[in-house]
């Protein structure tokens, strides 16, 4: 991984040696990226391996019964509680679709546990339903309580400015200026309008943005060409960030996970 240090929006406090590492991921279900493998265990053995303190998960199934001879390796669980195993012990899911046999939706799995968190939907289309997926998170030993937000939005750009100004309310409303934030996700943003919303709003930074001066081209899996998925910071320190490319991420979902290091700033 390339290892880059750089601070942004401290706020008055002071460097810490202390660090939060974080992956964002649409899994597709646990799907590979055209749909011929359900590649569910090879996710959870490729997570593991990378060993984030927090993930991201956006296309995560909740439920969804199926007869396991339709599908090499199904299980009839769900999906966050598998992938979280040992490693994970505090995790949170949001519903974002509902159907017949089942829903799939957001998850935050997490080291460290959580404060509190709230599922906030954010479309107006039952048929396409999107949400904030919002965690309060303590870590041992730091004072500040850190928020953490998991998002997918939508595919039509008027949906998704109606999303993200929801989004703008809520951390107005629920997030302290001087709180840590993370807001990690699927942002079907390929025109790049998040900026205008919550850098020049809000003050927040994209990691990539910030340490590579662009974002990170992560879909489709095979052949990055559009920026859909973001890490957004707020109160901490960018340590380090970079793509999880290459083998064997390139074959397992449609998207291409991001990584980043952050280190804790200690309040004067």
């Amino acid at each position: 991984m390339n290892v880059k240090t750089e601070s942004f929006d401290e706020k008055c406090g002071v460097e810490s040696t202390r660090s939060i590492r974080v992956v964002t991921y649409n899994i597709h279900k646990g799907f590979s990226a055209a749909n011929r493998r359900f590649v569910l265990h090879e996710i959870k053995k490729s997570l593991q391996h990378v060993n984030p303190d927090i993930v991201f998960l956006q296309e995560v199934q909740g439920e969804r019964k199926i007869p396991r001879n339709h599908c090499d390796g199904w299980l009839n669980t769900q999906q966050f509680e598998f992938l979280a195993d040992q490693v994970w012990q505090h995790h949170a899911y949001g519903k974002n679709v509902i159907y017949k046999k089942g829903h799939h939706g957001n998850a935050i799995l997490s080291k460290y546990a959580f404060v509190d968190w709230e599922n906030i939907n954010v479309s107006p289309l039952r048929s396409a339903s999107r949400s904030l997926l919002h965690g309060l998170i303590q870590v041992p030993g730091y004072e500040q309580k850190i928020h953490i937000i998991c998002v997918h939005f939508g595919l039509f750009e008027l949906e998704r400015e109606r999303q993200l100004s929801i989004l703008v309310k809520r951390i107005r409303s629920h997030v302290p200026d001087q709180e840590p934030l993370i807001i990690a996700g699927d942002f079907n943003d390929w025109r790049v309008r998040a900026e205008n919303y919550l850098h020049q709003d809000l003050g927040v930074g994209e990691v990539f943005k910030k340490f590579h001066g662009m974002h990170a081209r992560t879909f489709p899996s095979w052949l990055p060409m559009l920026s859909m998925d973001r890490i957004y910071f707020r109160g901490l320190k960018v340590m380090s960030c970079t793509r999880l490319n290459g083998q064997p991420w390139r074959h397992l979902s449609d998207h291409i996970p991001l990584f980043a290091e952050f280190g804790l700033i200690e309040p004067l």
